[in-house]
């Protein structure tokens, strides 16, 4: 893995790090959604100081690259959340629609 790519993983890492915790002391996130984003600033973390980590798993599924590899890793894992983050949000919909629901019925009844 090149010493730019592992640059990149250090400095997303520490930004996503340092940007969750100052959301936190905002109270702007809860503790519980944060913990997605601080373990994903730890595997990058992780993949710039051992890179061979990296190397042996982009062999062990055909990769050409071992930055081809964490960018597709990368994006699984993005994809992943943002499948949750829709499911989350058309659950709270269907909530909302409930409760729009029973409060037409407690007004007009």
């Amino acid at each position: 893995m090149s010493l730019t790519l592992r640059l990149l993983c250090v400095v997303g890492s520490a930004i996503t790090f340092f940007g969750m915790a100052r959301q936190i002391r905002k109270a702007k996130i809860k503790i519980e959604d944060s913990i997605f984003w601080v373990l994903l600033s730890g595997l990058l973390l992780l993949i710039a100081i051992f890179p061979r980590i990296a190397s042996f798993f982009s062999h062990l599924f055909g990769f050409q690259a071992t930055s081809n590899f964490v960018f597709c890793g990368l994006i699984a894992i993005l994809l992943v959340k943002e499948f949750h983050n829709t499911m989350q949000i058309s659950l709270l919909k269907h909530k909302v629609t409930e409760l729009a629901q029973e409060m037409a019925l407690e007004k007009k009844g």
